[in-house]
């Protein structure tokens, strides 16, 4: 089935150059299993080696996964060190093969909150990814795009004072440019998994005019397919714009 989705997807050619990703659902999918929440995490990983390899199959240019919000910081300690943990695993576990397949890894958030484990394991496999060229893997950990729009804003601000700008200059353009994302377009596509209709505090002013697929299926089930699946949808979307068709 995977392979005729993107059979499929490279006949309509329209794939989403950029595509983000809530993954949600991870804490669910242990629960229906009488499993404990970290276990659901690390079955999110999977998840998320079957979402890169499908996103490069398909010509996807960008990823942007949002793996640990501000907010989370709030969940038990347990579950904090747990998550923690998982991402110095991912990083030791695949940082070759992503090198290995031209996949250049950036993380944005308020790292500053992360332990010294955490922070070596990132700047490892940034480092160790640089040169990749073939899909851009952004990971967003102590994340929040309220957090990120005022972090752009205090730019600007400072900017300003040491008169880089005058405040004639500050447009779209200017702040879009002091975001994380500034390096590439805006998502074309975002994903949610586990059926929730919200955002969740996740690039609120890169997702403007991104087309949005929710689907039901818990983060640690995810697929190939489902990606596909997405993408398909995607191309079946009129995006418009504002604009109007004669």
């Amino acid at each position: 089935m995977a392979e005729e989705l993107l059979r499929r997807i490279r006949v309509h050619g329209a794939v989403p150059a950029h595509i983000a990703v809530i993954m949600d659902g991870n804490g669910r999918w242990a629960k229906e299993r009488s499993l404990p929440r970290p276990l659901g995490h690390h079955a999110g990983m999977k998840a998320v080696r079957e979402v890169i390899g499908a996103c490069l199959d398909a010509g996807v240019e960008v990823l942007t996964l949002f793996a640990f919000s501000q907010e989370n910081w709030q969940r038990p300690p347990t579950e904090i060190e747990a998550l923690m943990g998982l991402l110095e695993e991912y990083i030791a576990r695949e940082a070759d093969e992503l090198r290995e397949r031209d996949v250049r890894v950036r993380v944005f958030g308020n790292l500053e909150r992360l332990g010294d484990g955490a922070r070596r394991a990132i700047d490892r496999v940034v480092d160790h990814t640089a040169a990749g060229r073939t899909l851009a893997l952004n990971l967003c950990i102590s994340y929040s795009s309220r957090g990120e729009i005022t972090r752009a804003a205090r730019l600007l601000v400072e900017d300003v004072a040491a008169g880089r700008l005058t405040p004639d200059g500050i447009d779209e353009e200017a702040f879009a440019r002091r975001l994380y994302t500034a390096e590439w377009p805006d998502p074309d596509l975002l994903i949610r998994t586990s059926g929730e209709m919200r955002i969740s505090n996740f690039l609120l002013w890169q997702l403007a005019y991104a087309e949005l697929y929710v689907t039901p299926v818990l983060w640690p089930d995810f697929t190939r397919n489902d990606l596909f699946e997405a993408i398909v949808e995607f191309q079946r979307r009129d995006r418009r714009f504002g604009r109007v068709t004669a």
